[in-house]
Parts: C-alpha cells; sequence; structure tokens
C-alpha cells in the first residue's frame, strides 16, 4: 500500500493525515505530545487550539469564511469538526476546544489507514514526508530543518488569558454581540467609562513584561499584536481594536467608552477568553491589570496570557507552488511552518499537502490550486518569491481582481466569493476531487 509520513498532530498534520487516508494512502502519523511538550500547548490532544478557540468570521463575504466554505466542500476533517463542536460567538465560528481536540483524535484514531505514533520525529526521514511539525517545532527536528534551508525565521506570537465564568461579576457586564450579529447575545462584555479606561491604559503601559527568552529583539506578527504593544501605539488604539465600543450599547442605551469582550471557550459557558488580550505581561501584573476592568475585579484566571516562538520557513524561496521542497520532491511541508497564519489556513494548507501527499504516493501530479480561490490565493502567496516574505492571513487583496469595477465593498467581496466556488467545483470535477 502507497504510505506517507506526516509529521505534527496540529490542524495541518490532522488535515493532511485525513485527506490522504481518505484516498486510500495509509498514513503514519507522528505526535511528540504529551511524552515531548512545547510552551504553549496544554495536553497531548491532536489538533489542540492554542492561542484561541475561535476559528473566525463564517460569512464567505469575508475571506476566512471563504477559506472555511472551500475547506467543507473539499471533506476537510477540521471544519466537520469545528461546526459539530461549536460555541456560540456571534459572526464567527469557536469552537469547545476539548471537544474539538477529541472529535479530530477519534475519526483519525478509528480510521484504519491511520497510525498515529506519539514519538518525537527527531530527522527527516527518506520517505515521502509532509512536514506539519508548526511554530513549536521541537529543537532537533528544527535544526534539520534549519540546515535544510539555510536558516530559519522566526516570530514571537501571544496567547490570551482565560478566565472562569462563574468568577466574572455580572452587575458589571452584559450580554451582547457587536451589532447585534449572531444568534443573540453571544459575548460578555465589560464595559468602561472614560475614568476607567484612563486607570486600565495607565496600569497596562507600567506594568511588568516577562524578559525575551533567546532572542535579540521582539518580532510580532502584525495580525496578533499583544495588548501591551498596542496599547504604546496611543492613548486610544486599544478603543480602535479589541477594546473598540463601537455596534454595542449599554442596557441602558448608551454608548460605552470602551469594552473588554469574553467569548465562551467551553460549550457549558463555564471558561472565557479575553477576545484579543494576547499579553507578555507577567502573571501576577495580568492578574493586577485585568482585575481593573469592570465585571473583572475578582476574575479567576484559570490559563495566564504567554508569549512563545513560531518558525517559519522562507517558503516563497523553497516550494513549489503544490507545497514540495524544491530539490527534494518527496517532501513537502505544510501548516505555519510554511507561513500561513492562523488555524483555518493552516488546517487548509495541511488539506493541500494532503491531497498532494496521496497523488504522490500514488504516482499522480500533484496539483495547483486555481488563483481565484481563497486557498490557491493563500498557497501562491506564500510559494511567489518575495524578498520580504512575512507570514500571511487569507484576504480577498490576494485573489485576482474582478473583470469588472466594483465600488461597494460587501458587493465586491460576494462576487469574489461566488467566482471562488464556481472555480473550485470546476477544479474539483476536472481532478476528480469531488
Amino acid at each position: 500500500m502507497p504510505e506517507l509520513v506526516v509529521i505534527g498532530g496540529g490542524l495541518a498534520g490532522t488535515e493532511a493525515a485525513w485527506q490522504a487516508a481518505k484516498r486510500g494512502v495509509g498514513v503514519i502519523l507522528f505526535e511528540m505530545r504529551p511524552d515531548v511538550m512545547t510552551p504553549a500547548h496544554a495536553g497531548g490532544g491532536l489538533a489542540e487550539l492554542v492561542c484561541s478557540n475561535s476559528l473566525r468570521a463564517s460569512s464567505t463575504t469575508n475571506a476566512v469564511g471563504l477559506l472555511k466554505e472551500e475547506m467543507r466542500r473539499l471533506g476537510s476533517l477540521v471544519m466537520r469538526a469545528a461546526d459539530a463542536c461549536s460555541v456560540p460567538a456571534g459572526a464567527a465560528l469557536a469552537v469547545d476546544r476539548t471537544l474539538f481536540s477529541a472529535y479530530i483524535e477519534r475519526e483519525l484514531d478509528k480510521h484504519p489507514l491511520v497510525n498515529i505514533v506519539r514519538r518525537e520525529a527527531q530527522t527527516l526521514p527518506p520517505e515521502l514526508t509532509v512536514v506539519a511539525s508548526g511554530p513549536l517545532t521541537s529543537p532537533a527536528l528544527a535544526r534539520e530543518i534549519s540546515a535544510l534551508c539555510g536558516g530559519a525565521l522566526f516570530f514571537h506570537d501571544a496567547i490570551a488569558p482565560i478566565v472562569a465564568g462563574d468568577s466574572v461579576d455580572m452587575n458589571a457586564a452584559f450580554w451582547a454581540s457587536r451589532y447585534d450579529k449572531g444568534e443573540g447575545a453571544d459575548y460578555l462584555n465589560c464595559p468602561m467609562n472614560c475614568e476607567q479606561y484612563e486607570v486600565f491604559y495607565e496600569a497596562l503601559r507600567a506594568a511588568e513584561l516577562h524578559p525575551l527568552r533567546d532572542f535579540e529583539e521582539e518580532k510580532n506578527f502584525e495580525g496578533c499584536l499583544p495588548l501591551e504593544v498596542l496599547a504604546g501605539r496611543g492613548r486610544d488604539t486599544l478603543r480602535f481594536g479589541p477594546l473598540k465600543p463601537v455596534g454595542l450599547m449599554l442596557p441602558d442605551g448608551s454608548a460605552p467608552h470602551a469594552v473588554a469582550q469574553l467569548r465562551r471557550e467551553d460549550a457549558q459557558g463555564s471558561m472565557f477568553n479575553l477576545v484579543g488580550f494576547q499579553t507578555r505581561l507577567k502573571r501576577a501584573e495580568q492578574e493586577r491589570v485585568f482585575r481593573l476592568i469592570p465585571g473583572l475585579t475578582q476574575a479567576e484566571f484559570l490559563r495566564y496570557g504567554a508569549m512563545h516562538r513560531n518558525t517559519y520557513i522562507d517558503s516563497s524561496r523553497l516550494l513549489r507552488p503544490d507545497l514540495r521542497f524544491k530539490g527534494r520532491d518527496s517532501l513537502l511541508f505544510a501548516g505555519q511552518l510554511t507561513g500561513v497564519e492562523g488555524y483555518v489556513e493552516s488546517a487548509a494548507c495541511g488539506l493541500a499537502a494532503g491531497i498532494n501527499g496521496a497523488r504522490l504516493a500514488r504516482n499522480e501530479e500533484p496539483l495547483v490550486f486555481p488563483a481565484q480561490t481563497a486557498l490557491g490565493a493563500l498557497l501562491r502567496y506564500i510559494t511567489t518569491p518575495n524578498r520580504d516574505f512575512q507570514p500571511m492571513n487569507v484576504t480577498f487583496g490576494l485573489l485576482p481582481p474582478l473583470a469588472q469595477r466594483v465600488l461597494h465593498k460587501k458587493e465586491k467581496n460576494a462576487l469574489l466569493a461566488e467566482r471562488a466556488l464556481g472555480f473550485l467545483m470546476n477544479f474539483m470535477q476536472d481532478n476528480e476531487l469531488l
């Protein structure tokens, strides 16, 4: 039986393994946790979500919503698990992390063609392999990848704290979704008036940070900046970012000055994530500063925010459009290690690598997804030579423009999404992916 090795049991690796196995290819899936842990993961479950439980916007008029719909049509296991384990999150798709991880692990564990090996892969095997070891690749494997690639790049990423639901003061917080989107009041909102915001802001600016380790400089991804970095860019920067009050009204009909939003972490609502509060503050400082927010004065912190390193290769120089490593066609890369940023993007990259790994195992030509699709546009970005290559979320700006000019953004995005799904269905028919 044709066989594929997949290194890494995160979103990209599990999706790659699923896509290959459903095409009749035997898969050996290596995952080092729980024997070897990372600075960010809490347990040993496959597809564990670290930074947040949100897979972001649901609508196809948003690029990540379109990417998720493309993945559904391609038979994504990650999307099936996300839909089955979703929790209320307004216009976004968020999941119960524990149920989500268990769903994916259960489906892979019972598949007859998937062999899950709980062992650290310290070297790159000679067999056909998808490397999806993630942004926290173990040191031994990272050194081998770095030597192969002529050096690795990195940036810093941060995770937000989680508080116990029953520790939130409901007399100071209120339920609402921004602009009343979603199926009801999906977010718990902690409003601040001008004076409360000023006290919080000054405390945040003065708070102590964990020192960086092993790095000479701090390098953050712009799409996931720590709260204190945003605060350092101006007094009102937070009010135009994670603490923006727009689209929310207090129960008495007045407008808040700033709002901290909490999103359910689990189906029961026993845990809440502080949305956009990724941080490098010391633990004691997180308690002191974040308890200044009305509603969180007695907050019980179940997880503190933390900073960790994300590693990625220069895919624009090193990878073919089908994700094969240049000069070694038996080696494919997938997930955040390639420079795609975000849960959905990582899983989508794994999906493409799994399909192409299966095709290579069966001595078939690998596929290049159409640039008119969200997936194809994202993969084209990471595999097109770029002297200033940086991690990227999916965005409509990556897709080729429409033939006609459309001024209204939502209408333009709807047309781009319609075109993308049309191209995808034709591509799937032509390549027997239905």
